[in-house]
């Protein structure tokens, strides 16, 4: 692919001078110390000498790696409620976008509906043990990152009386 570009003489002028780099620039508007160019009429077209059909001008979409952590509850701690609440903390990296959400994940099964922050705070939890996760959605509900699994034991005073 070659690029034509009509060139009029009488419609502009161009200039030339050195920039303090010694590197020569061209410019249709006057620098002190400029000097004009005189541009040959003979030939109106210019043909550009680069082969354009190389380069990919598509605009490139920017891929954020983003990464999920688990801050608290940490990995194998033990949590005495007897109400069963427990607060889960997250971070995400490099930043939470806006159109992205973040789902909790509780023994395998999804804790509610996404939201947009990083915070929970888990109700009721049966005592035992029990693994969390977390997931980023992007717009469109699909998994973009998700944390490593966390495992938190739930200690609840026990209803059962001994005889």
């Amino acid at each position: 692919m070659s690029l034509l570009i009509p060139v009029y003489a009488t419609s502009a002028k161009v200039y030339v001078w050195r920039d303090e780099s010694g590197v020569l620039v061209f410019s249709d508007s006057p620098k002190p110390g400029a000097e004009e160019i005189e541009i040959n009429t003979e030939n109106q077209n210019i043909s550009s000498s680069i082969d354009t059909s190389i380069l990919d001008i598509k605009p490139k979409k920017l891929i954020d790696n983003f990464e999920v952590d688990i801050i608290r509850p940490t990995n194998n701690s033990t949590i005495r409620d007897n109400s069963g609440s427990v607060h889960v903390s997250g971070r995400i990296k490099p930043v939470f976008k806006q159109g992205l959400t973040i789902q909790l994940i509780l023994d395998d099964i999804p804790y509610k509906a996404p939201q947009t922050h990083s915070m929970f705070a888990l109700r009721d939890i049966e005592r035992g043990e029990h693994q969390i996760k977390l997931v980023l959605l992007n717009a469109t509900g699909k998994v973009i990152a998700s944390s490593k699994s966390v495992t938190f034991y739930m200690h609840r005073m026990s209803v059962n009386k001994a005889n």
